[in-house]
């Protein structure tokens, strides 16, 4: 009987699942496209289509330039001009390539522009449902995922934290409830998961030497992160030579003060570029680190005491160009550090003294070009000014994969979501992409490809939009049958429309003209005839009349002294005279 359920054969006794048998009919039958093949809905996927057009096409990456090697300790170096063994296609094979896949999220990728310059960093919430950017256009820009659509590619909510100030840096917490945001000032800011601001953190005094004793920076911030556990602390750094710890709750002091101390800098002061916390859920070792712009690397005890150091290494990295990036890895037994002296060094929490490896072939020029790990610690993550997304090998920083994302084009910052699988990058030409597969990555750009079109109101088409000088109101309603007014109406209409968005005139008064009429003033003005009068001369009309009948000082009548003045004259006679005595005697001795 068709449409009946039969069980599998005998190789497949110890399977229990159904198999369904499709109808015997004709396929010519008419009746064949009315009868189910299966059970239950049928849903088109809508977004294959648009999948198909979101496809890279891998070009070869550009080769790296081969930079001038420091001096470095390190025992093992791979050379510089590293190969990356997935480059070459003819050497590639099928097998291979779905391997890579299946590893790397990078099939499809989704572009978004909607800033106007560089954007600096990029960060998700843990549930992978929005998404914040910041930029040197000085805005931050909040995205809702499930708000979106393939034409409408655009953030709900645009903030200017600071008036005129880049953005370095910004951050969602561990809990997804607040957004810490780094502006080229002195003090950070942390806003909520809507965009409205939480806490501004208090400017510590610039005249103050001791940066022990201020209570916040006293200079441009430069970058900061969220405690891995704790959702209410976070670290600052600073060029003001100090890394701060940070409580929401407690905005005018900070918890915390570590100065840094450079041997090698001018004034015992330098920069520090970045600074980053180990995550002890994940097994770390709780572990603080921060590096600076005199090259310096230099590891603290998570939970204290900051008075000194764990570990430091002096010019880990290249003078005067700083490390713009620190990564842990899960274990909390590697560091990773990204120079912007083209150099990607590995580092033993151990053995904090000498680079296990070092790769000195990625240029970078941005201070905010960052280094991070994928989700299970296997690949590490950076860019370079080339373009290109480098996935290295932590045990030898040999390239697994390198993606070809902006040619020429140098890549800011790259992060790899562990709930959403994709990979989102960020460059210097504004662009914002998401890589990732409709195999293997869930939500995130996949809820942006489901969801239905955004309909546009026809409003919103400013070629359909006209000018009111031209007689038409944008505002108007105008049926197709109508008799249309004649122009010189029309044109009339249109300039008392005009007329009525200029502010109110005031009316004309007499003080209004540069020579009112005196006649007018003399009689409507209270009082203006006294303007010509001299009040000295007003007052002693009343001198005599005081005396003879004092209205307010009866009282003292009795009893006032009377006013004696002095003779000025007299007194420099008295004066002259005894002179003249002290001159004669003078003479006589």
């Amino acid at each position: 009987m068709s449409g009946t359920l039969k069980r599998k054969g005998i190789d497949d006794a110890n399977d229990d699942d159904p198999i369904i048998e499709s109808p015997f009919i004709d396929p010519n039958d008419p009746m064949a496209a009315f009868l189910p093949k299966s059970f239950g809905k049928q849903a088109v996927a809508k977004s294959a289509p648009q999948h198909d057009k979101l496809k890279r096409v891998d070009n070869p990456a550009s080769p790296p330039k081969a930079l001038p090697q420091g001096d470095n300790d390190g025992d093992n170096k791979p050379s510089n001009k590293l190969s990356n063994k997935n480059s070459d296609s003819d050497s590639d094979s099928d097998d291979s390539d779905s391997d890579e896949e299946e590893e790397f999220p990078i099939t499809h990728e989704l572009i978004i522009k909607d800033h106007t310059k560089s954007v600096t960093s990029i960060s998700l919430d843990p549930s992978g449902m929005r998404m914040i950017t910041s930029s040197h256009d000085s805005l931050l820009k909040l995205y809702d995922f499930t708000a979106m659509a393939s034409n409408h590619l655009h953030s709900f909510k645009t903030i200017e934290p600071r008036e005129g100030h880049l953005l370095h840096h910004s951050e969602f917490s561990i809990n997804g409830e607040n957004i810490l945001v780094i502006p080229s000032c002195a003090q950070a800011k942390v806003f909520d998961r809507d965009g409205y601001e939480v806490v501004e953190f208090v400017k510590g005094d610039q005249y103050l030497r001791d940066m022990n004793n201020t209570k916040g920076h006293v200079s441009e911030v430069l970058s900061g992160t969220w405690h891995p556990t704790d959702r209410n602390l976070l670290v600052t750094c600073s060029s003001d030579s100090t890394v701060r710890i940070w409580d929401v709750n407690q905005k005018r002091q900070q918890k915390e003060v570590i100065v840094v101390k450079s041997r090698t800098a001018k004034g015992g002061r330098t920069r520090v570029m970045c600074v980053k916390w180990d995550d002890p859920s994940q097994g770390g070792k709780k572990l603080l680190a921060a590096g600076s712009q005199d090259g310096g690397l230099t590891l603290w005890g998570g939970d204290g005491p900051f008075s000194r150091p764990m570990a430091t290494v002096e010019e880990a990295h290249d003078r005067e160009v700083g490390i713009s990036g620190v990564a842990f890895s899960r274990d909390g037994n590697l560091v990773i550090s990204r120079g912007l002296d083209g150099t990607v060094k590995s580092w033993d929490t151990r053995k904090f003294k000498k680079p296990i490896m070092t790769r000195s072939d990625l240029p970078a020029t941005s201070q905010n070009t960052s280094i991070s790990f994928s989700p299970d610690s296997s690949t590490v993550l950076t860019s370079d000014s080339l373009g290109n997304l480098h996935f290295l090998s932590p045990a030898t920083l040999r390239s697994e994969k390198t993606l070809q994302i902006t040619p020429g084009i140098p890549v800011i910052s790259s992060l790899w979501h562990p709930r959403l699988n994709q990979i989102f990058t960020t460059s210097t030409d504004s662009t914002i992409k998401i890589l990732y597969s409709p195999k293997s990555s869930t939500r995130g750009a996949l809820t942006i490809l489901s969801n239905p079109l955004k309909k546009r109101h026809i409003d919103d088409d400013p070629s359909l939009t006209t000018d009111i000088a031209t007689g038409m109101n944008a505002d108007a309603i105008y049926l197709p049958n109508a008799v249309l007014p004649s122009k010189t109406k029309s044109l009339a209409k249109a300039s008392n429309l005009a007329n009525a968005y200029k502010p109110f005139k005031p009316h004309a008064t007499p003080f209004a003209k540069s020579t009112p009429d005196e006649e007018h003033i003399r009689k409507n003005v209270a009082l203006s005839g006294m303007r010509d009068e001299d009040p000295r001369e007003a007052l002693l009309r009343y001198a005599e009349k005081a005396e003879k009948d004092p209205m307010f000082t009866g009282v003292w009548r009795e009893t006032q002294p009377v006013t004696i003045y002095s003779n000025e004259r007299e007194e420099e006679e008295e004066e002259e005279e005894e002179e003249q005595d002290r001159g004669k005697r003078q003479r006589r001795y």
